[in-house]
């Protein structure tokens, strides 16, 4: 009995100690898990969820701007319902552009119509959105209410589908902040000039708004606690910035220069600050504008090789040596006609030729006089920076074109076969193909060295470049009033976008556009040009007159100007602008998207930014 008393209390002591034990590890995971800090959220969720509630926001704006309409509200409460709604999807912005481009041009695109082929079939993209409803707006025509109704039922209906796309496709960190600096790239090259606000000129003040939006998205991200005083430094930037744009007299009177230089510029820079911080380098992808640019106006900023294919052989010094050689070759040409494409494309005039337009190398003749082709020689700076060729824009690579032209029997009548036969007879140049390509010389490589050549051309580093990314450079004062006439009250920015100064649309720079301003068919401004275009390519009726937007980089030296060769000083150039291009003239352009509108521009501004142009 003793003995059984003894192992029944022990095994009871046991049973005490093991409870005990138990309750003692409970106690202590129950308090690890109090004390344990909750699991953190991913900056991307947090992002992801705001931009859903903006989304929200501005689903309700758009339901209350429908109200007023509905209701017969008067102008103004129309119209303060349509600003709201404008700086509500400013908000949302960055994301929208980023990931889902085509619901972009949905809310806020361009008021013109897009027109491509495609499979031999024209597909036409009617535009949708704000700036479709803003000239029916400001002021208000109450005969398009009902249009206006139908316009912004269009929009919600793409806002609810952004809810979708979202969740198809998950945000990440790296690609929000790349986002958020294409946001402030985007206000530079398209905010500030009035491009998605033509009509009311609400530009300024959404662009202090889109900047709180970049603010709202980056407070997401941990930078404060990695690097306090890049926080400090970047909360700063912005600050200044909208406080530049919210203290500006006017839309024509806002000085841009400054604006660029002290504000936007630094602030691209810190944000690529920022992403390395993080830890979240820029993207490595490849793009027009690389991603590792600091800002705008670096000379590095713009990759000339990225419309070129990307399983070509890559740019070398001793390819584009090459190449520039056979540019001055007339062994491209038929045979006696002693051409080449420096005879048109002279390097000493900026790639141009001086002429209306160059003769044609075969046709019908007037006496002594050869035929003349019917397109003004444009220059070749910067070609690599479009994704499309010629002035109708009918190929997309430097190789296509320079196939066209050297097949052409008008302009260098010969063939790329023959040319590598005639090069096989010439030792050095065998081995100079030899040395540079594994296959040697042939008509592939041929080509590739001349496209290697003509996209070296890049010309971005003017006077006034300089001056924007803060070097020591002294502006004159004629230069400084240009550069904001052109960024502001004469509109040029809005087709010929900075800093490219030519028609690939910022920020993304991924498509080259084109534009119909009505051209005359010579400077006495009597009669339109006949010729049709890019219609002509396309088959689409508002296609008629519209030319590739081309880089006004070197333009001092390469008059004269238009298509056409229609003008041969800049003041005449400037002076169809100001009388509103073709419609202006009492021409019949039913398809121009220059504004009709005269800008009024003074004499001065004139000078101004006549200066400014030569200084590119």
């Amino acid at each position: 009995m003793r003995i059984a008393f003894s192992l029944t209390t022990l095994l009871a002591g046991y049973w005490r100690l093991w409870c005990l034990t138990g309750l003692l590890i409970g106690l202590s995971a129950l308090l690890f898990s109090i004390s344990r800090p909750a699991p953190i959220t991913p900056p991307h969720q947090l992002v992801g969820q705001q931009y859903r509630i903006n989304l929200t926001r501005l689903d309700s704006a758009l339901t209350e701007l429908n109200r007023k309409l509905a209701g017969h509200q008067p102008a103004a409460m129309v119209q303060a319902s349509f600003r709201q709604a404008r700086l509500i999807y400013k908000y949302l912005e960055p994301l929208t552009e980023y990931y889902f481009l085509q619901s972009a041009k949905n809310l806020n695109g361009p008021n013109v119509p897009e027109g491509e082929i495609d499979d031999g079939v024209a597909m036409i993209l009617k535009p949708e959105g704000f700036q479709v409803i803003e000239p029916s707006l400001f002021p208000f025509d109450t005969s398009r209410r009902a249009d206006i109704q139908q316009g912004v039922a269009a929009m919600q209906q793409t806002v609810r589908q952004l809810h979708k796309l979202l969740d198809q496709n998950p945000l990440s960190d790296a690609f929000i902040l790349d986002a958020l600096r294409q946001e402030v790239f985007r206000i530079e090259t398209l905010g500030i000039t009035g491009y998605d606000s033509p009509v009311a000129l609400l530009s300024l003040t959404e662009s202090a708004v889109a900047l709180d939006g970049v603010r709202q998205t980056l407070a997401y991200f941990p930078l404060a606690s990695r690097d306090a005083a890049l926080t400090t430094r970047i909360n700063q930037a912005i600050s200044g910035a909208q406080q530049a744009l919210r203290a500006a007299r006017s839309f024509n009177r806002f000085d841009r220069l400054r604006f660029i230089r002290f504000y936007a510029h630094p602030l691209t820079g810190l944000l690529l600050d920022a992403q390395r911080a993080l830890g979240l380098p820029p993207t490595d992808a490849k793009r027009l504008l690389r991603p590792s640019a600091r800002t705008l106006s670096e000379p590095t900023a713009f990759d000339p090789t990225f419309f070129a294919n990307h399983s070509d052989p890559v740019s070398t010094p001793a390819r584009v040596a090459l190449g520039k050689r056979l540019f001055s070759n007339p062994v491209l040409s038929v045979a006696g006609s002693g051409r080449s494409c420096a005879s048109c494309h002279r390097p000493d005039r900026a790639f141009q030729d001086g002429l209306v337009t160059p003769p044609a190398l075969s046709g019908p003749t007037n006496g002594n006089a050869r035929a003349q082709l019917v397109r003004n020689t444009p220059t070749l700076w910067n070609t690599g920076l479009q994704s499309v060729q010629f002035a109708d824009m009918r190929v997309f690579t430097v190789e296509q074109q320079l196939n066209d032209v050297i097949h052409n029997v008008h302009e260098m009548g010969g063939s790329l076969a023959t040319a590598v036969t005639r090069l096989h007879e010439q030792a050095d140049y065998r081995a100079e193909f030899a040395a540079q390509y594994p296959n040697g010389l042939t008509a592939y490589t041929v080509r590739h060295a001349l496209a290697t050549y003509v996209r070296s051309l890049i010309s971005v580093d003017s006077r006034s470049d300089r001056y924007l990314r803060g070097m020591p450079v002294a502006l004159p004062d004629n230069e400084r009033l240009g550069f904001n006439v052109f960024m502001g009250k004469g509109k040029c920015a809005t087709c010929h976008y900075f800093p490219l100064y030519n028609g690939t649309l910022p920020p993304a720079y991924r498509r080259t556009e084109g534009e119909v301003i009505g051209t005359p068919a010579t400077f006495r401004n009597t009669r339109l040009s006949p010729d049709s275009g890019r219609a002509a390519v396309t088959g689409i009726d508002f296609h008629v007159g519209a030319f590739k937007v081309p880089t006004l980089r070197h333009i001092g030296q390469t008059a004269p100007y238009m298509h056409n060769g229609a003008y041969t000083t800049l003041e005449q150039v400037v002076d169809f602008y100001d009388k509103g291009g073709g419609l202006g003239l009492g021409f019949n352009v039913p398809a121009q998207t220059l504004p009709a509108e005269p800008l009024h521009l003074t004499t001065t501004e004139k000078r101004a930014l006549i200066a400014f142009l030569k200084s590119l």
